[in-house]
């Protein structure tokens, strides 16, 4: 998928993939293509600061239709709440088991060894780096 630069490719893209513009869409959306990996939360508060309402639960809401309609990627952190991004082209990620922080990572997938899964139909594979983010390896260091 092309980039989400500006208001105008955000509307676009919604267009696109059928859903309706709307200012929170447009909004939450907008949110997601500045970058970065976010949880409902933080999204929420971005959002609601250039809207003036919404709720956690509407996010969550267009969230679901964004991913349903491939606009947006959800990765889930073990034992802190999920975070999302703008779909694009596959990727891995490093996860700081620390802080939580998430990196996009360009890096193949490994094919699990052959036999290993007999009678599998592997979809995909995602692989995940875990360790420390830069401040957190400073910070114990």
């Amino acid at each position: 998928m092309e980039e989400l630069t500006g208001r105008e490719a955000v509307i676009q893209r919604l267009r696109d993939v059928g859903l309706r513009v709307t200012g929170p869409r447009l909004e939450v959306l907008s949110v997601l293509a500045a970058g970065g990996h976010l949880d409902v939360e933080a999204i929420t508060a971005t959002a609601r600061e250039r809207l003036g309402t919404l709720t956690s639960q509407a996010v969550y809401e267009m969230l679901r239709h964004f991913q349903e309609t491939g606009l947006v990627a959800k990765f889930d952190r073990p034992g802190l709440p999920a975070v999302f991004e703008i779909s694009g082209p596959r990727h891995q990620h490093a996860l700081c088991v620390n802080c939580g922080r998430v990196e996009n990572v360009t890096a193949p997938a490994p094919a699990p060894p052959r036999g290993s899964l007999p009678g599998w139909e592997t979809a995909e594979t995602e692989l995940v780096f875990k360790g420390l983010c830069p401040d957190c390896a400073e910070g114990s260091a």
